[in-house]
């Protein structure tokens, strides 16, 4: 019999596939198949984002431009099925929504006048009054919105029914409700004007009647005729407020600086007259010169009574035809002409007055008292002891002394502006503060937000991760382990058909490897034994082989 070896060829993929049972081909076959579905499966859900709804049920001229945001601020956005609702990824709807109402954006759909075109037929009287009250009011929230500190309005009016009694007929009302701007205020002027355009747009309503709050329940608008009334005293009150605020915060910015914040507390009680004063006063000063003062008046009156016909006396000639000579008489006392040379004196008199009037020198002052004027302050602070920390980390804590109070006194004072003669204290004092322990509930970790949201973006991921080691543990690792187990038992059966071919070639020169000896066996054998004793070993270790190789004996062919 010829002798022949035999070389192990190494099956390939599709063959240890043909030698696997219909069951684990079904088995792998199937955990390739979910394997890869899995994959593909959280590679398009990874890669999809989850969308939530941003808005819902926006009018048109609002869902326009809250798209027309999206799109500047490069935020994905679909709509719903039926288009009611605008969707964006799960992870911006709070950026989104907050960054849309920092914009005033939705503003909502406010109805005016055309609520009138779509009257039905058979409308009541009422329900067109109702319709046109309605109306006016979208109308007015309009106008008020286009303001640019205000965000959004709401204007309610109180038309009531006129009927033919003059008397007896009741004045309408109106009230407004605003939400500002963030940071945005309005100024008297600007409420005045929004209460002057609501009265004028109703018949018959006085400016009295509108009442205008913010959003807050704050009242913002006052009668006009409050006059001193309850308004008034609102304002003093808050005058007086922010006065104390402004003293307590000069306190403050001098003394923080040097035991720093939440160190230092001050408080400033301000007493301050709001009465109001009026005083005129009238002085005359004293008698001026006649060359300084001023002439109001001059009054001259001059009169000469004649006593009769004088005859001329003397030698006629040119001394007796001279004028008379003037007048020469003191200032308290009548003017005498003198006769002229010659020139009888006969019973004559005359009479001259001059009366002169002169302004009175007269100062009329009037003085009127401000309001607002601060009577008296005082000022009370408590300064912290001073807290110093050593190399160990120890903190310590020690009390001012008498000249830092001192000092610290005199910097108060300075800066609320003591003034003693006005009856102002000031009481700076040292104490320790209590610091109140806040007990914080331990929450656990794993309901802290953080973990939270980790673990909501990593279910996804991990689930698909699990599911697929899953399949793969189940179904593909059986599956490869039964196709390496095969090859390791045609392998061996190549080996063994090459061994029993030696045996059956008999040749005595073909170098044999020591085999080793089980425990008890004879050492001291033929080789020709030994051959057959390792025969008989492989015959009990692998029969399949055996059952071949004598097969193929017995039908003449040579193994393969």
């Amino acid at each position: 019999m010829s002798a022949t070896v035999a070389i192990p060829v190494n099956p390939t993929l599709l063959q240890r596939f043909n030698g696997m049972e219909p069951g684990q081909r079904m088995r792998l076959a199937l955990g390739l198949v979910l394997f890869i579905a899995i994959a593909i499966t959280g590679l398009v859900m990874g890669r999809q984002a989850e969308w939530r709804v941003l808005y819902t049920n926006l009018a048109d001229k609002d869902g326009g431009a809250v798209i027309a945001q999206l799109g500047t601020m490069n935020i994905p956005y679909k709509y719903s099925d039926g288009g009611g609702a605008i969707l964006v990824p799960a992870d911006r709807v709070h950026d989104a929504r907050l960054k849309l109402a920092s914009l005033g954006l939705p503003k909502g759909a406010v109805s005016g006048f055309e609520m009138m075109e779509s009257n039905r037929f058979g409308m009541t009287q009422f329900q067109e009054r109702l319709t046109f009250q309605r109306g006016l009011e979208g109308e007015l929230t309009r106008s008020i919105q286009s303001i640019a500190s205000v965000s959004s309005a709401r204007v309610h009016l109180a038309l009531p029914n006129q009927n033919g009694f003059f008397r007896d007929q009741q004045k309408p009302s109106a009230s407004v409700l605003l939400s500002l701007q963030p940071g945005r205020s309005l100024d008297k002027t600007q409420l005045a004007g929004i209460v002057h355009l609501v009265a004028a747009s109703v018949p018959e309503m006085d400016a009295s009647a509108v009442s205008v709050l913010d959003d807050t329940g704050k009242l913002l608008s006052k009668s006009p005729d409050a006059g001193n009334g309850l308004n008034a005293d609102a304002e003093q009150l808050q005058y007086v407020q922010q006065l104390e605020q402004v003293y307590s915060r000069r306190i403050l910015d001098i003394l923080e600086p040097l035991y720093g914040p939440q160190n230092v507390k001050a408080q400033v009680t301000a007493d301050l007259d709001f009465s109001q004063t009026e005083s005129t006063t009238e002085s005359h000063k004293p008698n001026l010169t006649p060359a300084n003062s001023a002439v109001r008046s001059q009054q001259t009156v001059e009169s000469t009574n004649g006593g009769g016909t004088s005859t001329p006396t003397g030698v006629p000639g040119a001394t007796s035809n001279q004028p008379p000579a003037p007048s020469a008489a003191p200032i308290n006392g009548q003017a005498q002409p003198l006769a002229a040379a010659g020139q009888a004196v006969g019973n004559s008199s005359s009479k001259k007055e001059s009366i002169v009037n002169y302004e009175v020198d007269k100062t009329i002052q009037v003085v009127k008292g401000a309001t607002g004027v601060v009577k008296r302050i005082n000022a009370a602070v408590v300064i912290n002891n001073v807290s110093k920390t050593d190399d160990k980390g120890k903190v310590t804590s020690t009390p001012l002394t008498d000249a830092q109070l001192e000092k610290m006194t005199a910097l108060v004072r300075e800066a609320v502006g003591f003034k003693q003669d006005r009856g102002d204290s000031v009481n700076v004092m040292n104490a320790p503060f209590v610091v109140e322990k806040v007990d914080t509930a331990s929450v656990p970790i794993w309901r802290e937000p953080m973990v939270l949201d980790l673990a909501q973006s990593l279910a996804w991921p991990l689930g698909t991760l699990a599911l697929a080691a899953m399949v793969l543990l189940g179904f593909v690792k059986p599956a490869m382990k039964t196709l390496s187990e095969n090859r390791t038992l045609v392998a061996d059966a190549h080996a063994k058909e090459g061994q029993l071919d030696a045996v059956e070639g008999e040749q005595p020169e073909r170098p044999q490897l020591a085999v080793p000896h089980a425990p008890g066996e004879a050492i001291g054998m033929t080789p020709s034994e030994l051959r057959m004793e390792e025969a008989r070993k492989l015959t009990r270790d692998n029969p399949a082989a055996v059952a071949n190789i004598v097969k193929s004996w017995i039908n003449g062919e040579a193994p393969a």
